[in-house]
């Protein structure tokens, strides 16, 4: 039989050849770093025959797959270990995740961050016995005898469709599973168990509860250790606990959901914003502010009552029904449609800072990240059809600038049409195309999520990758034929015909709260001094220093510079720690009697280092960062 590979080549092999068989006859390198492979794009064991005319992938551990893998078989080995070591255990469910597994169990009693030890020491056991995982095909019938003594699989069998079901042996345990799997444990290079949480079997509150063990696996140690250190990067660098540390912001019980911003918060707040104006300002945008609340029918109009009725917020005004608004677009709508437009009048770029309310479960509040209440830095650009490209582009390049700006990495993903769209066949192909044309003149990479679009239009994605490698997705382009449709909006053309323009939605910072968020574990706090609340802080060595730190102040003031000055009755080596690890402040200036006397200073950068300056090069040197946004 013939077999096509990832590169277009073709190989010959005797039929009922492997992926095992194609991974050998490529090399003896490639058989021995095999793990999975993919037949017509279907992650496969290697034990997987292939057919005739098949494509053929082979799974490494460098493949995008590979973890995902590797931690679903680690999932299986936990569980294996925890029966072993608990007879009578129930097991449930057990999936990998983005960062790991877990399995739920029913224990005969419950276990405790105490029997970690002890369960992984079981697992590396197993992992070094390097057992195969072995695959079978067995009926409905031959899967409740297998399970009799396993309550939660008999009741999942019940639920199976299928005449034939697949199940997965390794060692001693045997699960339901559809796989792949790794050929044997011994591929495991690194393994840490992380938690225990409670969960209902199949999130059922009336149903019995269970223990979820979570952990994570890795195919070298090195990875791993480098896992478990950001995790504790990040738990120093948790907005929440840098947030009330700084300042910032705060959350109350009286407003789940809704943030409070406080005075350094609102500084931070305002000076993002400042820098969102101008930049837009520069590249052609004009500013607006739509209402927050509007009547029903205009979300009926936009599709999103349909779409999104489930997240707003509505309330009742002289008998008519009204929402909150959830999306500034609509808004944006209107004023284009306020007065006649003509093909002069285009592109029309819009931009506006709004106030949008979504509704949110309270269990997944969490932080700025995660909020009921926020500031959607949107813009709405309305363009000719020929110029669609060329806007595409400049707003590429403008959201590219601000993410260059805040030393962010980024990758792009091209969203396509979902089952909930609404609009036709011919529109939806121009606008999924009118994106990649625009991708392909910028030179842009970038991944295709089938199905993920808007529902009334595709979208370009920007998903962040901060200090700590996590991504985030917060910059998006969106293309939209429906709106304009659906509110009649029109031009008038060169030759006195009308047209309907074509709609971009987009967003550079995305919620300005949730980016805000991401910005301080980003930095840590430690924000550059055009960003941060208090530039510089000025510490008094005594009683004796204090006016001249207040002078010293006042000209950093009049210069510009957000200063605070600190002279309480405190030791200086406090008053240094507080400014350095609570205010996190780019500079600390430290004035005792000799800097008061000889009227220069001592200032002190993150590098802890003191450098002795004259007060008006300072001032210089500041105003100059803060101009730059160094």
């Amino acid at each position: 039989m013939e077999i096509v590979l990832p590169d277009g080549s073709k190989k010959t092999l005797d039929a009922g050849a492997t992926v095992a068989d194609v991974a050998a006859s490529i090399g003896a390198g490639l058989a021995k770093a095999a793990l999975a492979g993919k037949i017509d794009g279907k992650l496969v064991d290697l034990t997987t025959p292939a057919h005739d005319g098949a494509a053929v992938e082979i799974i490494t551990a460098k493949s995008p797959e590979a973890l995902h893998i590797l931690r679903h078989s680690c999932a299986h080995i936990m569980a294996e270990a925890v029966q072993e070591l608990f007879p009578g255990t129930q097991i449930a469910f057990g999936p990998a995740t983005d960062d790991g597994y877990f399995y739920d169990f029913l224990l005969p009693e419950n276990i405790s961050s105490d029997d970690f030890g002890a369960i992984e020491k079981k697992m590396q056991q197993i992992i070094k016995a390097n057992e195969p995982f072995v695959r079978e095909v067995v009926t409905i019938d031959q899967a409740k005898e297998i399970f009799a003594d396993q309550r939660f699989k008999l009741e999942h069998i019940d639920d199976l469709a299928d005449e034939q079901i697949t199940i997965y042996r390794h060692g001693s345990f045997v699960d339901l599973c559809s796989g792949p799997h790794i050929p044997s444990a011994g591929k495991i290079g690194a393994i840490k168990l992380m938690k225990l949480a409670g969960a209902y079997w199949r999130a059922d509150a009336s149903r019995e509860q269970l223990q979820r063990l979570y952990g994570t696996a890795f195919f070298k140690k090195a990875e791993l250790d480098e896992y478990l250190h950001n995790l504790e990067e990040a738990e120093k660098r948790d907005h929440r606990k840098i947030g009330r540390e700084m300042d910032l912001f705060m959350m109350r019980d009286e407003a789940p959901g809704f943030p409070f911003f406080l005075p350094n918060g609102m500084v931070l707040k305002n000076t993002l914003l400042d820098y969102w104006r101008e930049i837009h300002r520069k590249a052609g945008y004009v500013e607006i502010s739509t209402p927050m609340i509007m009547n029903k029918q205009l979300w009926m109009t936009s599709g999103h009552w349909d779409h999104y009725k489930d997240n707003m917020y509505s309330t009742v005004i002289d008998d008519e029904e009204y929402c909150i608004k959830p999306m500034n677009c609509p808004g944006g709508v209107l004023v284009y449609a306020s007065q006649p437009r003509s093909y002069r009048d285009l592109p029309i770029r819009a931009g506006e800072i709004g106030t949008v309310h979504r509704h949110e479960m309270r269990g997944a509040l969490h932080g700025l990240f995660r909020v009921r209440c926020f500031n959607q830095d949107d813009a709405h650009l309305f363009v000719r059809p020929d110029q669609l490209t060329d806007e595409i582009v400049g707003v590429v390049r403008l959201i590219d600038s601000v993410y260059q700006q805040f030393g962010f990495k980024y990758h792009v993903e091209l969203s396509t049409r979902p089952d909930d769209s609404m609009g036709s066949d011919e529109d939806w192909e121009a606008a999924e195309n009118g994106l990649k044309t625009a991708l392909a003149e910028l030179g842009m990479d970038y991944e295709l999520n089938e199905g993920d679009g808007a529902f009334y239009g595709p979208k370009i994605d920007f998903h962040l990758e901060d200090s700590l490698g996590r991504t985030w997705q917060c910059g998006t382009v969106q293309l939209d034929f429906q709106m304009p449709l659906n509110f009649g909006l029109e031009f008038v053309d060169h030759d006195g015909s009308k047209k309907r323009p074509i709609m971009l939605h987009r967003v550079c910072f995305g919620s300005v709260e949730r980016f805000i968020g991401i910005l301080i574990e980003h930095y840590a706090g430690k924000f550059p001094v055009w960003l941060a609340p208090t530039q510089v802080k000025v510490l008094c060595v005594s009683e004796k220093s204090r006016d001249y730190a207040h002078q010293v102040a006042a000209q950093l003031e009049d210069a510009g510079i957000r200063v605070a000055v600190d002279d309480r009755d405190a030791k200086i080596g406090y008053k240094i720690r507080e400014a350095r690890s609570i205010d996190r402040v780019p500079y600390m200036i430290v004035v005792g009697e000799k800097e008061a006397e000889e009227g220069n200073i001592a200032v002190r950068d993150r590098s802890n280092e003191t450098h002795p300056f004259e007060t008006a090069d300072f001032i210089a040197k500041v105003c100059e960062e803060i101009r730059t946004r160094a």
